[in-house]
């Protein structure tokens, strides 16, 4: 694979935000169950050592988990994250595909439960867990 390969199914990510714009370009996939969440590592991704920065990691697997929660839910929802908890395993570097793989443990009526693993080329680098709080939206 080159910096440039994007595997096959992924998309450019349709819920930007103000955070993650200097990370693009992100990519997302969508399953009946999940969406997933992939980037090619480049330098703006990394810390001072040349790895993939935590806040990176962190921030990409609270989008994944609340945006696939939401996916589950069927829409009509907002989710604000209650608890996310990261631990680091690996690490990931420049030109490396980082991936955010989660699944929705349970959803209620107030709260919603996930977690992911997160993959550099296919290697487990984090595994991430959250709650989120289901706000239903006003008319």
């Amino acid at each position: 694979m080159t910096i440039t390969d994007i595997p096959d199914g992924f998309a450019r990510h349709d819920r930007p935000s103000p955070l993650t714009e200097p990370w693009e370009p992100i990519y997302s996939k969508r399953t009946d169950k999940a969406v997933i969440i992939g980037l090619r590592l480049a330098l703006p991704h990394t810390n001072s050592r040349g790895l993939a920065h935590g806040g990176l990691i962190s921030a990409l697997a609270d989008n994944a988990m609340g945006a696939s929660c939401g996916h589950v839910l069927g829409g009509g929802t907002r989710l604000l994250t209650a608890s996310l908890t990261v631990d680091f395993i690996g690490s990931a570097t420049i030109g490396q595909w980082l991936q955010v793989a989660p699944e929705v443990i349970k959803t209620g009526r107030t709260l919603c439960f996930a977690q992911c693993l997160v993959t550099a080329d296919g290697i487990i680098c984090a595994r991430a867990s959250a709650t989120f709080s289901v706000v239903q939206k006003r008319d």
